[in-house]
């Protein structure tokens, strides 16, 4: 059915938690909240009982690279498909497909599977790509493919672009590298979100690319200069600007449980947005994987290089919430980094909020935060 109400569920807004409340939805819009027991519900709406739990906005991850056993780079469209499927289940209900490092052509066939695949996801929706690299610092490469690795080329990303047609929303680069400034420069020109990271920037570097663009900063902490009370580093420069927002990686492992409370002292919710990070081994379990040109091992949950590198994460946007709250952060906070926030970031206005006019992309969590369903465009997926 096209016409929906959700009935007795509690709604999470950007501010509180409120009492049962019914959600009414026509086609995947919400085009009404109550919050008085809704009665005369004519016959054409399909009566979805929220059984008093609670609603939150679907999430929005800005970074991710695989799930499932399927990596976006693999150049198949059913890998792209797959993680679609599986960020439906964790109650993602939108994200930014991830590249990594890798040659000009491995890039453009990522780019056209994307583009191939955009209207026929069986859950959550893409809403654009992230480029994370080619053009990071060797010196902070983590899990990047150093062959790969190069200068910025404005030759080469104006070819970028032209082949993804408006698709690329996100792009991470090192500022501190020969011709960064010009690139953050020409990518804020053409309205692209400039990320900060795989960097060695100083604090002076890092200050000279935020005022001229770069306003975002991926994993923030990893892959970094790291703070020095003589040597500030980026993520100083990053804390110190109001308009840079950071991505959080809360699965424990990248970022202690009190650094993530420092970040949300300095930046408030609508400064961070989780994300995952993840490669294929989400959903997954431990294991050997190929991931970005490297053996990848997972063990306990942490994915790891042979040297002992961090190589994206395995959490889930559902277990990054969770982790968020129990790291001693408000769940209408944790929510807000989760949903709010990114859907600000990359300007999808209809999207992050439950409110009359958005759209209804909805997850409905119990008091453990485990999915009970997804909901995007007002179609039930799991």
């Amino acid at each position: 059915m096209d016409k929906k109400v959700i009935l007795r569920c509690r709604v999470l807004t950007p501010t509180e938690i409120t009492a049962p409340s019914s959600i009414w939805i026509e086609q995947g819009k919400i085009v009404k909240v109550e919050h008085e027991k809704s009665s005369n519900i004519p016959d054409d709406y399909q009566i979805i009982d929220g059984d008093g739990q609670l609603l939150i906005p679907g999430m929005v991850d800005v970074h991710i690279h695989g799930a499932g056993g399927c990596d976006m780079m693999d150049g198949t469209e059913e890998s792209i498909l797959e993680v679609s499927r599986i960020c439906a289940m964790t109650g993602c209900t939108s994200f930014l497909a991830t590249s990594v490092t890798s040659s000009l052509e491995d890039l453009t066939k990522m780019i056209n599977n994307v583009k191939k695949v955009i209207g026929r996801e069986p859950g959550a929706k893409i809403v654009g790509i992230h480029l994370e690299g080619p053009y990071l610092n060797v010196k902070r490469k983590g899990m990047q493919d150093e062959n790969n690795l190069r200068h910025p080329d404005l030759a080469e990303m104006k070819e970028i672009l032209k082949q993804a047609d408006g698709l690329i929303k996100m792009v991470t680069i090192a500022p501190e590298l020969p011709g960064g400034i010009e690139m953050v420069q020409f990518l804020k020109e053409q309205g692209i979100i400039v990320s900060l990271a795989h960097s060695d920037a100083t604090y002076e570097q890092a200050k000279q690319a935020f005022a001229i663009g770069a306003s975002h900063v991926t994993h923030c902490f990893n892959a970094m200069r790291p703070i020095h009370h003589r040597d500030p580093g980026l993520v100083v420069a990053a804390f110190e600007e109001p308009h840079v927002s950071l991505q959080a990686i809360v699965d424990n492992v990248h970022l202690h449980p009190a650094v993530v409370r420092l970040m949300h002292r300095i930046k408030g919710p609508a400064g961070i947005a989780l994300i995952t990070d993840a490669l294929q081994a989400m959903y997954m379990g431990d294991g050997t994987y190929d991931f970005g040109g490297h053996q990848v091992t997972v063990s306990n949950g942490v994915a790891r290089l042979n040297d002992g590198t961090l190589a994206s994460s395995t959490v889930t946007m559902d277990q990054a919430l969770c982790n968020t709250v129990e790291s001693g952060i408000s769940l209408v906070d944790a929510v807000h980094m989760a949903s709010t926030t990114p859907a600000s970031i990359l300007g999808l206005k209809d999207k992050g909020n439950i409110l009359t006019g958005a759209d209804a992309d909805l997850v409905l969590i119990d008091s453990n935060y485990t999915i009970q369903w997804t909901m995007i465009n007002g179609q039930l997926i799991n």
